[in-house]
């Protein structure tokens, strides 16, 4: 529990650093794009990506195995599309996207994720 607790401390940590240094307001979080993935560092992309995915995790923790319909959610999706990958599986897919698709560089990156890693994981696993 302590572990859980102080991974979900530097998640946090993480995504206000992501919000200061794009200089937002807490009402107004941008979407990360394209953009500022490639001119991130792996840190920074790394910390974007376990923010996610702690997102899903105290999610999935929170409705204990009882996941809500897939109309009410999309996190179940997502856990089961990402089943297999890995922090650094993802980033290197996100950075291959945008590396082949230098011109979608206003896409944004939760996007990019979805229909080029989540969608089609799902489909694998029908």
């Amino acid at each position: 529990m302590a572990t859980r607790l102080s991974r979900l401390a530097v998640t946090a940590a993480a995504l206000i650093t992501l919000t200061l240094a794009t200089g937002s307001r807490a009402d107004e979080v941008p979407l990360i794009t394209g953009k500022q993935w490639t001119d991130s560092s792996e840190q920074t992309k790394k910390a974007y990506l376990v923010g996610i995915a702690n997102l899903v995790q105290v999610d999935i923790a929170y409705h204990e195995g009882k996941p809500p319909p897939d109309s009410q959610s999309i996190v179940p999706r997502f856990a089961k599309g990402l089943k297999g990958h890995s922090l650094d599986s993802v980033r290197q897919g996100v950075d291959r996207w945008y590396a082949t698709h230098p011109d979608q560089l206003q896409r944004p990156v939760i996007e990019t994720i979805w229909f080029e890693m989540v969608v089609p994981g799902l489909q694998t696993r029908k």
